[in-house]
């Protein structure tokens, strides 16, 4: 099972994704639990900030690493073990299918998510990796996190129904960590658009070629940056 806390200033984002879909099987089968962690408890005053003007000046705010620290030891005693700490930040290793595969193995995982400017750097001292969904900019983690955890919990043995599943899938092992073949199913015409002969004739080998072929060409033609790769994803 996958134990997965969120720490967040927004955690009723989370009550809904954790219930519905593929998500919300997993955990009501026991094989994914979500808990979030309300960063605001650990803000200070009476109105439980927990973000500061940055020291030598600019925009926006910054969440203070006090209140962020605090909240991350005071979910993991709630947890009851020590969690592998994942900042989401656009400054974090890209995304992966990898890291979604690293992942799902591991018993504890938190995400941090931030707002406002970001994180007084500080932060970074108290997790163990940081990551980022992609070359983009959002108000929030949260997104973000929703997305890690599907794509972590998918690959948790079981979860699918079907473990094959995501053997045959973009950016898999099998495909090199390239892009899938296309895929066809009824009507075997449609609008002038027909399924491939190959796949009618049921002769196996040719259709595993055919798949073998149109995957790397998708490959290539879609995302070169993907052909050359050579296993970068994992530096952690």
């Amino acid at each position: 099972m996958m134990r997965v806390v969120v720490v967040t200033l927004f955690p009723e984002l989370f009550e809904t994704f954790g219930q519905t879909s593929l998500v919300g099987r997993a955990v009501r089968e026991g094989m994914l639990e979500i808990h979030t962690a309300q960063l605001r408890e650990h803000g200070l005053g009476k109105h439980r900030s927990v973000d500061d003007t940055p020291y030598g000046g600019g925009s926006g705010m910054v969440l203070r690493v006090d209140c962020v620290v605090a909240a991350i030891e005071a979910a993991e005693v709630t947890l009851g073990a020590r969690a592998h700490r994942v900042l989401l930040t656009p400054q974090g290793q890209p995304f992966r299918q990898t890291t979604a595969a690293r992942w799902s193995q591991l018993q504890n995982v938190m995400f941090i998510c931030g707002r406002y400017e970001g994180f007084d750097e500080r932060v970074r001292s108290f997790v163990d990796e940081e990551a980022s969904l992609g070359d983009f900019v959002m108000t929030g983690g949260e997104v973000a996190a929703m997305a890690m955890i599907e794509a972590s919990a998918r690959l948790i043995p079981g979860v699918l129904g079907n473990d094959a599943s995501s053997a045959e899938e973009s950016f898999s092992s099998v495909h090199g960590g390239g892009l899938e073949y296309p895929q066809f199913t009824r009507p075997v015409s449609f609008r002038d658009l027909e399924v491939p002969e190959v796949l009618k004739q049921g002769d196996h080998a040719k259709i595993a070629a055919w798949r073998r072929e149109q995957a790397s060409d998708r490959t290539r033609d879609r995302r070169p940056d993907l052909v050359d790769r050579d296993g970068e994803d994992e530096a952690q």
